[in-house]
């Protein structure tokens, strides 16, 4: 299972409220509020970094920018050109 932070982004998870909608007039003031955690969708790749493989947490963000990158430039895998 991977950490809920992505080593390329440095996306992690954020706090919020979940506000249940209620049918009616007024419904603020009576939609119950809860607080809960949004986690960001986290994978446990492998990836080319710095000239070797490396095992990375990162988001499926990031994945698809990189696949895209690497499509562009006609690679065969995704690499990561520096860890942030």
């Amino acid at each position: 299972m991977a950490s809920g932070k992505c080593d390329i982004c440095d996306k992690r998870t954020v706090f919020g409220r979940s506000i249940q909608f209620q049918h009616g007039g007024q419904w603020e003031r009576r939609a119950p509020k809860t607080n809960r955690p949004f986690q960001p969708n986290v994978q446990s790749k492998r990836m080319f970094l710095e000239g070797k493989w490396q095992r990375l947490n990162v988001c499926t963000r990031c994945i698809r920018t990189e696949s895209k990158h690497a499509q562009a430039k006609g690679s065969p895998f995704p690499k990561v050109a520096a860890k942030v």
